[in-house]
């Protein structure tokens, strides 16, 4: 049987990190959360440090080899913008936490986040390379590539990092309705984006 204590400290881990931050957070508090001595923690994770980078890559992993992998792909750039879209959106679902901490994160440390993400596989210069060409093509109108990437990933977390706020001011604190509205963004945030970039044909 496969010895699962990694993935219980993992899990652990992140749930102290959300809620005390990088700087906050204790070994030991990591431990009873997980439910094992410190001795045990620090055999897996020698440092808090090496903890927080493990989450971070863990989850990062999951994002944007996925980017890459749309950015080489032969499919229509519509296709590629709104399967991005789609599986961005489903990842947050999943990882509801992400947006706040990333905020907080990025503050406090925002060398090593950029370390992180550019470990994880993303290659900036290769997607805007890809869209220009889509450009010089005229399947899309001409813009900063940076601006259509800020755009997406904007219009994407916000919902999720404003969801306290949002679901009691609009929502009359219904959470079901919340969630059935995140789901709906996906295609409203596709819909809006490629009506914005894609040339009329």
């Amino acid at each position: 049987m496969k010895d699962n204590t990694e993935d219980k400290i993992l899990v652990a881990a992140q749930k102290v990190f959300i809620e005390k931050g990088m700087d906050g957070a204790r070994m030991q508090e990591i431990a009873n959360e997980a439910g094992i001595n410190k001795a045990l923690l620090h055999y897996y994770f020698r440092s808090k440090q090496k903890l927080f980078e493990a989450i971070f890559k863990m989850v990062f992993s999951q994002i944007f080899p996925n980017l890459m992998e749309l950015a080489n792909a032969n499919s229509p750039i519509d296709k590629r913008i709104a399967t991005f879209i789609d599986k961005y959106i489903s990842l947050l679902q999943k990882h509801a936490f992400l947006p706040t901490f990333i905020l907080k994160e990025m503050n406090r440390d925002p060398k090593f986040l950029a370390t992180i993400i550019k470990s994880s596989g993303i290659n900036p210069p290769e997607i805007f390379a890809m869209l220009e060409r889509e450009m010089n093509q005229g399947t899309i109108r001409r813009m900063d590539p940076r601006d259509l990437l800020i755009n997406i990933l904007s219009l994407s977390i916000f919902p999720f990092a404003a969801q306290p706020l949002f679901n009691i001011v609009l929502f009359n604190d219904d959470k079901a309705a919340y969630t059935q509205f995140l789901e709906a963004r996906k295609n409203s945030i596709k819909e809006f984006v490629l009506n914005a970039i894609l040339t009329k044909q």
